[in-house]
């Protein structure tokens, strides 16, 4: 029988085997693996499957290599050796095969390209509007059932702590919903802390909170101060095509670039002393053209300012991107993609991409591949661990969300709005996230613990002030483990910059997990024991 929420209206309630909650890239294909296994499946979305996400709004490019033994080999140590001694082998080659093999899958929903001289298919890059339809007609197609607008708020877990279920808020009936079942897959994403890139909106870190307090450890989180060059007038990110542009400052003295790799770091110290112009003219035609066949939205602000932006100097700034391009997430504690808390598994950017990407970018080619397999594996395994539990499953349930559903202790209602904005003032600017060091980092944690502290405190009656608040947790959750990882980790790798610690150290090539809430703690991967540092 449905309960009935505060509003009168009833509780939707659902069981089936596994729940897939997160309707991107990588959840889709979750839901299509889980759906191919057998099992029956429910998939939830904050947005509209296929629509919302990082995703729906890009070029998405797979990390696409024959199978050729020579050529896969030199395309992992290629990849390998840029991760800096955090990346695995074993988990790459099993990326590109299921990858080769899984993408042709959606011929006849996607009208792949094909070259004009041999007529072979393309398929290694995919335009995000047209992939997102394809793969939501695949989820349909499967039998999954798709909540869309249905937020989730917090997992459902046994009397012996086995993740059992997720409970959520339907935006457009305005009710509650809680769905049983033998095990969850969080495809949820990353967050960019609300930084205005194009598509981010909806990723808040919600699914990354919802482990936590589960129990889950998360891995890689100091790889998470990841920005990416945008015009000023736009929220549109494109990472290419300001490799080829010519930077000038406001008084159009040109902006030198000594390399690829230094173009985001010198863009962020020009930007920390004035406005920074940039003009596309050194892209080659070829790749001008291929730019608006693969991504149709990119030229879209440019044509509305009247801007040619290989011809016309533009005003540009830098988008953060956090963990959606960064690394981190959660640790994934076997080759199924599971957690370390049963009956949940992990896909996407929510889990650390440390498999593939090492101490670099999650973004990218590797990042596409990555969000598909592991959609996939996570989805098979959750059916298989649903399965498994059968008869014995325990359909008595507690809920487990904390912060910013249920305060410890009374107190002042905190301003969730002046907690949001504390945490992008220490999270999105240049000086605090891309460029690190010890004193700004422990300064940054004192702040951010203070708004655990307050978001603790939040208590929302409504179903839509409860997601806002979820959100605002999560990011705040976010921010906290993303600086514990930075402050512990005393040198610079990859995406991680301390100008404190500039150098980097071969007896720290070693993954660093974090975990814990009220307290946060971090520890190398090889250590037993956590050590709690200094939180609220």
């Amino acid at each position: 029988m449905p309960r009935t929420h505060k509003n009168n209206s009833p509780t939707l309630t659902h069981d089936v085997d596994v729940v897939i909650v997160g309707g991107g890239l990588a959840g889709a294909w979750a839901a299509i693996g889980a759906a191919r296994a057998g099992g029956s499946v429910a998939l939830v979305d904050k947005g509209y499957l296929g629509t919302s996400g990082v995703m729906a709004t890009a070029g998405v490019g797979h990390w696409w290599v024959p199978p050729d033994p020579g050529l896969r080999a030199a395309a992992i140590d290629s990849r390998y050796e840029r991760s800096e001694g955090l990346a695995d082998k074993t988990w790459m080659a099993r990326v590109l095969e299921l990858t080769w093999e899984t993408v042709p899958s959606l011929k006849g929903l996607y009208a792949f390209p094909s070259d004009e001289e041999g007529g072979i298919l393309r398929y290694r890059t995919l335009r995000g509007p047209e992939y997102g339809r394809a793969l939501r007609r695949l989820v349909k197609r499967s039998g999954v059932q798709v909540y869309d607008h249905a937020p989730a708020l917090e997992l459902l877990v046994d009397s012996g702590g086995t993740v059992a279920g997720v409970a959520g808020w339907l935006r457009q009936s305005q009710q509650a919903w809680r769905i049983r079942c033998g095990a969850v897959v969080l495809a949820t994403g990353g967050t960019a802390f609300k930084s205005f890139l194009l598509g981010s909106h909806v990723d808040t870190g919600d699914g990354a909170l919802m482990a936590a307090e589960a129990g889950a450890e998360l891995s890689g989180m100091e790889f998470s101060g990841y920005y990416t060059p945008s015009p000023l007038h736009s929220t549109m990110t494109r990472s290419m095509s300001y490799l080829f542009g010519t930077y000038t400052d406001a008084d159009q003295n040109q902006i030198s670039v000594e390399s690829t790799s230094e173009l985001v770091p010198t863009i962020a110290k020009a930007l920390l002393r004035g406005p920074v112009f940039a003009v596309l003219d050194r892209m080659p035609e070829d790749i001008r053209d291929t730019l608006t066949r693969i991504q149709p939205n990119l030229m879209l602000g440019f044509d509305r300012q009247g801007i040619d932006p290989f011809r016309d100097r533009f005003e540009v700034t830098l988008r953060s991107e956090g963990t959606i391009r960064g690394t981190g997430g959660l640790r994934i504690a076997g080759d199924d993609c599971r957690t370390t808390v049963p009956g949940l598994f992990a896909a996407g950017d929510v889990a650390t991409r440390e498999l593939v990407a090492g101490a670099t970018s999650g973004g990218g080619a590797q990042n596409s591949a990555w969000a598909l397999s592991s959609g996939i594996w996570a989805g098979q395994a959750a059916v298989t661990c649903a399965q498994a539990a059968g008869a014995r499953r325990d359909h008595t349930v507690r809920p487990l969300g904390r912060a910013g559903l249920r305060p410890d202790r009374g107190g002042a209602a905190p301003d969730l709005a002046e907690i949001m904005a504390s945490v992008q003032s220490e999270m999105l600017p240049y000086d605090k996230n891309l460029f690190r060091e010890g004193p700004t980092l422990q300064r940054s944690l004192a702040v951010l613990d203070e708004a655990w502290a307050s978001v603790r405190q939040a208590s929302p009656e409504t179903g839509i002030d409860r997601v806002e608040a979820r959100e605002t947790a999560a990011m705040v959750a976010m921010a906290r483990w993303c600086y514990r990882s930075a402050l512990a980790r005393e040198e610079s790798r990859g995406l991680h910059r301390r100008l404190d610690r500039p150098e980097r150290r071969d007896e720290l090539t070693h993954r660093l997990l974090v975990g814990g809430l009220d307290k946060v703690w971090t520890r190398p991967e090889r250590a037993a024991t956590p050590t709690a540092v200094g939180a609220r």
